[in-house]
């Protein structure tokens, strides 16, 4: 039986999407796990987060919460994270999760200088992440779903930037050989980003965007999950690898 992955819970999806279950849910599935290969600790809840042994690696999901507001369970949750990112735990965060893992290392998060990115995005991978276990082999180019306002303005020390989109230049990156943020949403499907949109239908209005055109942009982005799904198999790879 292959080892669980620990799924850290941070937030909850919007309230007219909380139907199609939660983000640990979206991301087991988007994963290709089953029920006995993840394991929840939501975290915002006030769940204590365990020991990192016997697991194959740490997925943190997305939030509605801020990480500069610095609530007391996610910065507990962040030095949990740098404690297990210095073990050599495989980590990779969505969101939320890619911004609090560059926070617990040192790097810089904050509101996105360039406003709220939402919909269907290009993403710009920059050569090197051909060498990269998760992203080599991809389009230069492809499409992933987002929905954000801060984002990872400055990556920690020894971290990669990988990616980047029109408004943010980071992405995605890699820390050391085994940790991983992605700001895009590799478990969201094309539903899950078409209900965001209509759920930020008045935030868009009054930022001069146009809910139903970006609506009607949402594309599939079967290269984004695959991100997602090249982490299971690596950390259990990096966890076998003595």
């Amino acid at each position: 039986m292959n080892s669980p992955f620990l799924i850290v819970e941070t937030g909850q999806p919007v309230a007219s999407m909380r139907r199609h279950g939660t983000f640990p849910h979206w991301i087991r599935v988007a994963a290709g796990l089953t029920r006995d290969e993840a394991v929840v600790a939501n975290v915002e809840a006030g769940d204590a987060l365990p020991s990192t042994e016997g697991f194959a690696g740490v997925i943190v999901t997305g939030s509605g919460a801020m990480v500069t507001d610095k609530h007391p369970w996610s910065e507990r949750s962040a030095a949990w994270l740098r404690e297990a990112a210095h073990e050599g735990v495989p980590l990779f965060g969505i969101c939320y999760g890619h911004q609090l893992i560059a926070h617990a290392l040192g790097g810089q998060v904050d509101y996105n200088p360039a406003g709220r990115e939402m919909g269907t995005i290009g993403l710009e991978l920059h050569p090197h992440a051909e060498q990269d276990p998760l992203f080599r082999g991809l389009p230069a180019q492809f499409p992933a779903q987002a929905t954000h306002l801060q984002s990872v303005l400055k990556t920690p020390a020894d971290a990669l930037v990988l990616a980047r989109s029109s408004l943010d230049d980071c992405h995605a990156f890699r820390w050391r050989d085994h940790v991983w943020g992605v700001q895009f949403h590799p478990e969201f499907s094309n539903t899950h980003m078409r209900g965001y949109v209509r759920a930020r239908h008045d935030a868009l209005a009054r930022e001069g965007q146009c809910a139903k055109q970006v609506s009607r942009d949402i594309t599939a982005a079967p290269h984004a999950r695959r991100v997602l799904r090249r982490f299971v198999r690596h950390a259990r790879h990096l966890r076998r690898t003595p």
